[in-house]
């Protein structure tokens, strides 16, 4: 099979487009014939080696979080899915590989495809998808009545995450330049500020959880728009030393996380507001959850551009720009 690996870790590395042997079918795991694969910025970071210490892949490997195709071959405990099923996923870290033509992926992290989405529809939608469940429905607990304020609206994690907030029944607040205010309108945005001109902590106040997605700066500012019993979910860090138990981290690795979110958690302890550090979980139930609010017509898919398989490395690179307008896509077959 053809795939895109990364052969050394780097800002500047190029994915190699190389042949690899077909996976290798476990018992628990299903082979898919890959038609879509979603690109994220985790990507990127993956491929700097920005997460070497939480995720120490062994070069080279191949990358890729998101995962739309057909179940071509099955393992022998196998329950709920058949040969011919068409699926998407996020696959467990460990056992990412998107960029390819065949992955095989555990039962537990799979689920039908929406059946009303395009392979390229559903190959956007579980990273960001699982994302924003798991930050405004798992941690966040959003319920009807609140107010959620979601940084970066028109990105991938913020067009997925506005439409979950708003169906969940929360006033929703985001940012996003001056062009797109209208767009997030469109997915159910009910203030918006335009980060160019104004300063979100000076228009908004009182909000009962945030889903931070930038910088340490921006962190810090949006605990003064969290209200006392707040909750502050960051997808882009620092982690805390509650992820590095959850992910049963060496005792230098919990040193490392606690000293790096130590001057964010104490902020946050002396406003009574809640910080968490999310690094979303493969969730083939949640990811279900999903299928039925697109399926039902709650959510829909934003796509800015779908790119074909030869044409990864200009996909992250877009990805990258940090001006893109929801997912983009690759597209690795028919």
């Amino acid at each position: 099979m053809k795939a895109q690996i990364v052969h050394q870790y780097g800002k500047k590395t190029q994915l190699k487009l190389i042949e690899l042997p077909e996976p290798e079918v476990q018992k628990d795991e299903v082979l898919v014939k890959i038609a879509a694969a979603g690109v994220n910025l985790l990507d990127s970071k993956l491929r700097n080696g920005d997460f070497k210490l939480l995720l120490p892949y062994k070069l080279p490997f191949v990358l890729g979080h998101d995962v739309a195709g057909t179940v071509i071959k099955i393992g022998s405990n196998i329950k709920r899915f058949k040969i011919g099923d068409e699926i998407y996923a996020r696959p467990a870290d460990h056992r990412i590989g998107t960029f390819a033509e065949l992955i095989a992926i555990k039962e537990e992290d799979l689920a039908i495809k929406p059946k009303s989405f395009t392979m390229e529809e559903a190959a956007s939608i579980p990273l960001v998808g699982l994302t924003a469940w798991q930050a405004l429905v798992e941690i966040g607990k959003v319920n009807k009545g609140q107010k959620v304020f979601i940084q970066a609206g028109s990105g991938g994690v913020g067009t997925f995450a506005i439409q979950l907030a708003k169906y969940l029944g929360a006033t929703v607040a985001t940012t996003t330049s001056a062009k797109n205010i209208e767009f997030v309108k469109s997915l159910g945005a009910d203030i918006v500020v335009d980060y160019n001109k104004d300063d979100f902590e000076n228009k908004i106040s009182n909000f009962d959880v945030v889903l931070n997605s930038q910088d340490g700066k921006t962190l810090n500012k949006s605990l003064n728009v969290l209200k006392p019993g707040g909750k502050l979910i960051s997808i882009s860090g620092p982690p805390d030393l509650a992820f590095a138990e959850d992910i049963k981290a060496s005792w230098f690795i919990k040193l490392v996380m606690q000293l790096l979110s130590f001057q964010i958690t104490q902020k946050a302890k002396k406003l009574k507001i809640d910080y968490s550090f999310l690094f979303m979980k493969a969730n083939g139930n949640q990811l279900s959850e999903i299928t039925s609010l697109i399926d039902s017509g709650k959510i829909r898919p934003v796509i800015d551009k779908v790119f074909p398989f030869d044409a990864t490395n200009e996909a992250m690179a877009y990805v990258e720009n940090g001006r893109a307008k929801g997912k983009i896509v690759v597209k690795v077959s028919q």
